[in-house]
């Protein structure tokens, strides 16, 4: 990491201020080489200074701020220039060619964050969360990405990894010195800190599921019949008018998709088309989509319609849910009922069954808080509650689990300690791979290969 490198740190096009990044031992003598400052003072340490950027020439490039950052106390832990110009295309790309030609390279994707972590300022967990923090769609998204930049899981498994460390030292002493005036490792001690740590790793294991929700979304699929109010509960939900609401059975000819925020937890929404028989060669291809998206969903909220008895398309339609990932809204319950909850349990038990009027939007805050409670398994949801929403987080504390499960059954069957401490130290190891202890080049060019450039 000797070289310096530079990149442009905002969004590519026009905008009121582009900026211009510059990281490395080449960072101030770049800048003074190119920076012009109107007052003629030396650029000083953190401190915003307005001037102009000039080619050898001298003829001005732009009118800019720039500050210079002393390391190591920057985001990179190196030098840090960073300027601040006009925001088009043209600006912002003579700017950066100008520094490029002045000893700095173009840096690679991620190359700042990627050298925050090679030089200690960040462990991984921290590295990735930077990433999930600029792609948040949702306010529980950022939520759980903040909280990991800010050190909350890698605190748990440092933690946890200490725990370990003094398992894996007492092994060791006892393996290797028998025979001193040591004090000796119980099987039953060593089960209970193997326990300790183990309740640990499937406490963070328990919120995989909510994790990949806020990361990716909550699949939701509304289904039923046609004209049961599907697609009122899509408006409802949007508060807004999206599909097109009417008497006629089979309005709904194709999926409709819709991204929102529900409490701040991110929302893709796919009304379908009603499932009926039909000789429509268009509405049957559209329901088939809607028999795809169901398939493909985490929640599926299925509308009946009270006011008509129960058909054999409901009947198919209820056998095929899966209740901990199911909700029945009732509707229309405003006229004369032809359907009891009691009818519908006798199908399908142990479902949520919601009677609704979508005439009064009110019941909206109930489909609401069913979903979110979904999503939370009933928990309450705390802004600094610790979420893994990261596939490589999640598959090393599987790892860990596994290990450590290994080592407590054979600890209850008095195997040899040096068989216990090979699964120890792999459970070690899998959270080292966590924080980027333990990691090869091929893993940190991967994760890191995934950022923008800039960053």
């Amino acid at each position: 990491m000797e070289d310096t490198i530079a990149a442009i740190s905002t969004p590519f096009g026009e905008g009121g201020i582009g900026i211009i990044r510059i990281s490395g031992e080449k960072s101030l003598p770049i800048i003074s080489n190119i920076f012009s400052p109107v007052r003629k003072d030396p650029i000083k340490n953190r401190m915003m200074t307005y001037g102009h950027i000039c080619d050898k020439e001298g003829r001005i490039i732009d009118e800019v701020l720039t500050v210079y950052m002393k390391k190591p106390g920057t985001y990179t832990a190196e030098d840090v220039v960073e300027i601040n110009c006009h925001g088009g295309i043209v600006p912002i790309q003579r700017i950066l060619s100008l520094v490029l030609s002045n000893g700095a390279r173009l840096a690679e994707p991620g190359e700042f964050t990627k050298r925050a972590f090679l030089n200690g300022r960040l462990d991984l967990t921290q590295a990735e969360a930077v990433m999930d923090l600029i792609s948040a769609k949702a306010d529980k998204t950022f939520d759980a990405a903040l909280n990991q930049l800010e050190g909350m899981l890698s605190d748990k498994i440092k933690e946890a990894r200490k725990e370990l460390m003094d398992v894996l030292v007492d092994l060791t002493v006892n393996i290797d010195y028998p025979d001193e005036d040591i004090e000796e490792v119980t099987y039953q001690n060593l089960i209970s800190r193997l326990e300790s740590v183990h309740r640990k790793t499937e406490e963070l294991l328990k919120s995989v599921d909510t994790g990949r929700i806020l990361k990716d979304g909550l699949r939701i699929t509304i289904i039923g019949k046609p004209n049961v109010g599907k697609s009122s509960l899509m408006n409802g939900l949007l508060r807004e008018s999206r599909a097109i609401v009417t008497d006629i059975p089979g309005t709904t000819r194709d999926t409709i998709e819709e991204n929102i925020n529900i409490k701040g937890i991110p929302i893709l929404l796919t009304d379908t088309a009603g499932i009926r028989d039909t000789e429509d060669t268009v509405e049957a291809m559209g329901i088939q989509r809607s028999k795809d998206s169901f398939n493909k969903s985490d929640l599926v909220i299925m509308v009946m319609d009270s006011s008509r008895s129960i058909e054999e398309e409901d009947r198919e339609i209820l056998k095929l849910l899966e209740p901990s990932k199911a909700i029945i809204l009732l509707n229309k319950i405003d006229l004369k009922s032809q359907i009891t909850i009691d009818d519908i349990k006798e199908i399908k038990d142990n479902i949520r069954i919601l009677p609704v009027s979508m005439k009064d939007l009110s019941f909206i805050d109930k489909v609401e808080e069913v979903i979110v409670n979904m999503v939370y398994s009933g928990k309450v949801s705390q802004k600094d509650s610790i979420v893994i929403t990261n596939v490589r987080h999640k598959n090393l504390l599987e790892n860990t689990e596994k290990s450590l499960a290994d080592a407590i059954r054979i600890s209850k069957i008095y195997e040899p300690l040096e068989i216990i401490e090979i699964d120890v130290n792999s459970a070690y190891l899998s959270l080292g791979e966590i924080l980027g202890e333990e990691t090869g080049d091929d893993i940190l060019n991967e994760v890191f290969s995934r950022f923008c450039l800039g960053k």
